[in-house]
Parts: C-alpha cells; structure tokens; sequence
C-alpha cells in the first residue's frame, strides 16, 4: 500500500489549493492529489462560460501548467476513485487497491443532480461539471437548433447565454417562480428573466419535467402540462449533490455535505473537508449550517486546512463572494442574501449597471453588482462590518459606498 503524509481527495480548486498552501507553508512531507478525473487540476467556473464557447482553450483552464505538481513534489494519482474510507486504518480504498494517509483532506465537491424522470439519460442529455461534459456538449453543439435547459440558476443561465450567442433556439425551464430564486432577491431575477428574453430565449417560470422523449436520443421534453417542447440537446443545471457518501459511511457527521469545525475538521481524527462538499457554520449566514459552493470558499478552506496541518493556527472567517458571466453582463456578488429582509436597489437596471444591496436587521448582509465593479470592491467593507446605513443613503448611487463604510 502507497502511505503519504498527506492525501486529498478531489483535482478541483479545493485539492488544488490544499497541495500548494501546504507547500507555502512549508511543510515538507509527502503529498498526494487523489482525483477521479484524468485531468490535471483545473478550473470549472469557465467550462459553463468561455470553455463552452471556446473563447478559452484547455490549457488556459489548468490551475498549474504540468511542471508544477512535480517541482513541488506533489503526487498526481489521476483517474483514481475513492469507494470507502477506513479511518481506523488511515486509508483509502479504491478500485485498484488502497492507498495510506497520515492527515486526509476531502475535496472531492459534488455531482450534478440528474433529471429521476423518464428519458433522463437520453443521448443529448448533458450536464455541466466536467471538461468530459462540455466536451460531449461542445461536440453536438454545431447540429443543434433548438435547445431546452432545465435549471435557472447560474449554470442554466451561462449556458443559455452561450449557446444563444451561438445562434441555437434555447428554452429555459425553471421549477420555481423566479430564477435564480436561491441566490438572488427578485429584483435581480426579474432583471436577469428580461435580459435573456431580450436575447431571444424562452423562459418558462413555474414549470415541472414530466418526461424526456427519444429513441436513444432526445428529441424532445414532455411537460407536465403536456406540452411537447422540441429539443436537439437538453441541459440540466439543477444543483449538485456533496460527493461525501464515503466519509459519512465511515462515521462522519454531516448529511447535505460533511460537517466541519473552524478549521476544517470533520468528527472523524485527521480527516479534513473543503470546498463545494464542506457543511460549516458561518456567520455571513447569520450562524447557519451552509454549503458555499464558490472558488473562493474552495480556496480559502483549503488554505485553513493546509495551514492547521502544517501547525500554523487558522480559522475559516472569509466573506463569500461569486460572479457570472451572461452576454456581456458581469454579476459579481459579496457576502450571502440568504434569509434578507430587505434588499434595494443602487442605480438604473435599464442602464445594464446596478446593484442589489441586501439588508437582515438593518444590516448590510450582501450586494449583487451588475456591470458595476466599484460598488463590488467599495461593498466589501460594508459586508465584513455587517454596517447599519440608511436605506436612503445606500439606495443613492451618487455617494460612493467607500464613503458609507
């Protein structure tokens, strides 16, 4: 059995970042990068973006060229899928054999939800995880005339934009009332519904799946209301599901995701967790048990965990940020709206460029900023203090928010 002094599980950003702050912080032990993919560590915000468009090549998606991993002595075990864990024995157990570690991070993020009703895994049924994925997408796109995405949260957008600036016919079908009804306040679904109409995509609200039509390949999404809609390619941007499965066999508490302390620990001794599959309590979210699924909880976990492990005191405290590219809309989003009270809005939406300010008891909890990267960087400050402003005050785009801090 291979022993290393410490193994993550998972090629993403979190894995990645875990190796090169070990690295960083001078530890000196033996590190392996434990991925189910054959890719080397890569980005995944541009695959629903400019790598679905081509606007990016692969190589420009690698986290670190090839030279890196070895030149900082880190372990690439790729293609390798992890089926249990035995914490007992400290190793992992996969299809070829098991492999030992003294300290485990789990980085191993999620899997795409998929359509449970009939006709979901038609030809022409396609998810956005991995380069695999769009690859497959990137493949048929050039036959396709008329498309249907299911799912109008980030995924589901940045792909109907992309495939609408590539002249394909899209409709977009959401469940709830709203898009991205779980990120976002309504002044920022209704703006984002308009835009992408405006582009030509029909978006369908309060919509349900009952069926996929096909022989072999989709040809078309029955809806529950009996309406056949004509499809050459299906989308399903519905979220994610926490690839944790092994670690809460194995003992770990946790259940949407594996649960962790401040520094990244889960229950089980020597075992970490990070990024996309890590359920932490967070104080951006009023305290409340969260799955972040960001770059930028990926990466700051990872940081905390590699640093508690080379013995440097470290605490997971960072303020969540998020963006999106949709046609040439930017939205860059500080801290979490989850559980607002009130949100109101800076600036004209019809001038393409404004933010959402959200408030929980009178204090700023988060913005979203459309085309508008000023109020993004100056609203930080005002997120991290949880800052009580008038409503007026914050409401006039005139008055910068560095003056509001």
């Amino acid at each position: 059995m291979d022993r290393y002094d410490v193994v993550i599980v998972g090629g993403g950003h979190g894995g990645a970042q875990a190796a090169i702050a070990l690295r960083q912080a001078k530890f000196a032990g033996s590190i392996a990068i434990v991925g189910d993919e054959p890719e080397l560590p890569y980005e995944r915000p541009p695959l629903s973006k400019e790598y679905l468009s081509g606007e990016k090549e692969w190589e420009r998606l690698l986290i670190r060229p090839p030279a890196f991993w070895a030149d900082r002595d880190v372990k690439l075990r790729l293609g390798e899928r992890v089926t249990a864990v035995d914490p007992a024995g400290h190793a992992l157990i996969t299809p070829t054999g098991e492999v030992g570690y003294g300290e485990l991070i789990w980085a191993a993020g999620g899997r795409p939800r998929r359509l449970t009703c009939r006709g979901g895994d038609l030809a022409g049924v396609h998810s956005v995880r991995t380069r695999a994925d769009v690859d497959r997408m990137r493949a048929e796109l050039p036959d396709v005339a008329q498309a249907v995405v299911v799912g109008g949260g980030y995924i589901g957008l940045e792909a109907a934009a992309v495939m609408r600036k590539a002249g394909v016919a899209v409709t977009l079908l959401e469940a709830q009332e709203r898009v991205l009804a779980r990120v976002a306040g309504e002044a920022l679904s209704r703006f984002f519904e308009a835009e992408h109409r405006a582009q030509g995509v029909d978006v369908r609200l309060g919509v349900a799946v009952d069926r996929l039509e096909g022989d072999g390949r989709v040809t078309g999404v029955r809806l529950a209301d009996g309406e056949l809609l004509p499809a050459d390619l299906v989308v399903v941007g519905i979220g994610i599901e926490p690839a944790v499965e092994p670690l809460l066999r194995a003992g770990a508490e946790g259940g949407d995701g594996v649960l962790v302390d401040e520094a990244c620990r889960t229950s089980l001794p020597h075992v970490y967790a990070v990024g996309d599959c890590a359920l932490h309590r967070n104080r951006f979210a009023g305290g409340a048990a969260v799955r972040i699924e960001s770059v930028q909880n990926a990466n700051d976990q990872a940081s905390v965990a590699a640093k508690h492990i080379a013995g440097e005191a470290a605490a997971y405290d960072a303020v969540p940020w998020f963006w999106s590219n949709q046609y040439d809309l930017k939205l860059q989003t500080m801290g979490l709206s989850t559980g607002h009270d009130a949100a109101l809005v800076r600036g004209d939406p019809a001038a393409r460029s404004f933010s959402v300010v959200y408030l929980r008891g009178g204090r700023v909890v988060a913005l979203d900023c459309v085309n508008s990267v000023k109020d993004y960087v100056q609203g930080r400050k005002l997120v991290l203090d949880g800052a009580r402003i008038s409503p007026d005050r914050l409401a006039d785009a005139a008055v910068p928010l560095k003056e509001m801090a």
